[in-house]
């Protein structure tokens, strides 16, 4: 039985270890799991991000990811012109198989923006972060094909474990660098490069050992204005970790309601493609420093007959504290 027990481990392990890390749709709403060089990049006095999603919900509730984030500038007022420090905190949780499977991730980020020029129009920002991972599986919400009945999963399986919860920890170091650039004060455009898992961290269950992969991320972005109450925003984003690889891309239109305010109201409408896998529609809207965006993903993969195209279901949130100035910053928006 410990032999069985180890081999459905290692199966569930190196499916959810090796071929997915957490990921959003709204990747371009969740900074701090994009890039740790985010942190601190925008224009405000501290920023609060939240993430939820449920993927593949028909499939067991195959996915479902949760994230919280902080972030901060440290003494901007002894800062150069056109340069940020900043400090970020971020917990995220990761549940998969129906909630047999849990992953829980604390990280604390740093990164530092250096102006390339007098105005600060063009920044270049390094950031690292360091994560502490807790994972779990409970063999107890398993379920076998010997306690399948006509009235569901009702008999006693013959596959006893000795085992109780199934528990590791260990310490992940990820790292990233941001281009930032902007011509005027309606434009900015972005290119960045992120790795994860740099040190190659051991998960480790009762025998079973294995690495976890380092995964790169490739993103860029941009927003410009089409009229005086229309700005085009787009992303991309193309990742790499073993043998898989995600691209990501689309953009979506911001219809200003109220230009003449500070601090307008807007609605943004557009979509996402992750190739190959799905097309993901995306609505959100902006008032008072707040962000809440929502997408779908329709599933149009192999995988729709199992999903019924059904990919997941995706919001975000974003609050950034405007600070008392009238001096912008040059940053991506998110």
């Amino acid at each position: 039985m410990r032999k069985i027990m180890l081999l459905w481990v290692g199966m569930v392990f190196a499916v959810v270890a090796t071929a997915q890390d957490p990921h959003f749709s709204q990747f371009f709403s969740s900074p701090l799991t994009l890039n740790p060089a985010f942190t601190g990049k925008f224009f405000g006095t501290y920023r609060v991000a939240g993430n939820y999603r449920n993927q593949w919900p028909t499939i067991n509730n195959a996915f479902t990811t949760g994230t919280a984030s902080i972030d901060f500038q440290v003494m901007p007022n002894k800062m150069a012109t056109g340069d940020a420090w900043g400090v970020g905190f971020m917990a995220l949780n990761d549940n998969s198989s129906n909630g047999a499977v849990k992953f829980n991730y604390g990280s604390i980020s740093t990164a530092y923006h250096k102006s390339l020029d007098e105005d600060g129009m063009h920044q270049i920002g390094l950031g690292i972060q360091a994560t502490y991972a807790n994972m779990l599986i409970n063999p107890s919400s398993l379920n076998f094909e010997d306690q399948l009945t006509t009235a569901g999963f009702t008999r006693i399986t013959s596959e006893i474990f000795n085992a109780s919860n199934l528990k590791s920890n260990y310490l992940d170091l990820n790292a990233g660098l941001l281009y930032n650039g902007s011509t005027n004060d309606r434009n900015n455009f972005y290119f960045g490069i992120s790795m994860y898992h740099i040190n190659q961290p051991k998960q480790t269950f009762t025998g079973a050992e294995y690495l976890l992969k380092p995964r790169t991320n490739i993103h860029v972005g941009a927003y410009f204005p089409l009229s005086p109450t229309i700005t085009m925003h787009m992303s991309g984003s193309q990742s790499f970790q073993a043998k898989s690889s995600q691209t990501i891309f689309g953009g979506a239109l911001q219809l200003n309601a109220t230009p003449d305010q500070d601090n307008p109201t807007s609605l943004y409408v557009g979509g996402w493609m992750r190739w190959r896998d799905a097309i993901i529609p995306y609505i959100g809207i902006e008032f008072n420093n707040l962000r809440i965006g929502a997408t779908y993903d329709y599933n149009a993969s192999s995988l729709r007959t199992a999903s019924m195209n059904r990919g997941g279901i995706e919001v975000s949130l974003i609050y950034i504290r405007r600070p008392n100035t009238d001096r912008p910053i040059n940053c991506p928006k998110f």
